[in-house]
């Protein structure tokens, strides 16, 4: 798994279905909306029981964390522990290249292979781009963070279609009020 970019998207996913960035509510609250998550982001086929949707649920205030204090070496000691009980680490020579690849074990659970997953992702992003790429989102109302993997790296919400547009309405809305009370104008 070299895809950090995708990985690291999960991780801003998941921390953000927490109930703090929907003003209370939980946007995992059962089986059923986590195997819904597993699937959008391509995690299927792993039984999903009661003890995982715990396990998620205390992997997303990890991950949330992380991204909340992104100093380089807590980043990389933080997802490490994510990945080390979840998969086995390799190398492996694909046409001319070595490169790491991480498999989950067989007896894995969907919350493994959601931690594996987001350890993937943070370490692929500290190495490739840097701590600063972990953010919280730039909305005013909003409580969730997510992890830029932009080129020019300067995302600014969590979800820049939810986020950025409220910001960009509101922002409409205070010049045409402004607009509208200076004189000569209407």
């Amino acid at each position: 798994m070299d895809d950090y970019v995708w990985a690291s998207g999960v991780a801003t996913d998941l921390v953000n279905t927490a109930p703090e960035v929907w003003h209370g509510e939980d946007h995992l609250p059962d089986l059923a909306s986590l195997v819904a998550f597993a699937e959008l982001h391509g995690i299927e086929s792993l039984a999903c029981r009661a003890a995982d949707l715990r396990a998620v649920h205390e992997l997303r205030v990890s991950v949330r964390e992380l991204i909340d204090h992104p100093e380089r070496d807590r980043l990389v000691d933080g997802a490490s522990a994510l990945t080390s009980p979840a998969g086995a680490l390799t190398l492996v020579t694909d046409i001319g290249r070595t490169r790491w690849a991480v498999s989950l074990r067989p007896d894995a659970s969907v919350s493994d292979a959601l931690a594996l997953t987001c350890g993937i992702g943070i370490l692929g992003v500290v190495q490739v781009l840097g701590a600063e790429r972990f953010r919280a989102c730039g909305a005013p109302t909003c409580q969730g963070a997510f992890i830029d993997t932009t080129r020019p790296g300067r995302r600014r919400y969590c979800m820049p279609g939810l986020c950025g547009n409220r910001v960009n309405v509101a922002n409409h809305r205070a010049r045409r009020a402004e607009a509208r009370l200076r004189p000569g104008t209407r």
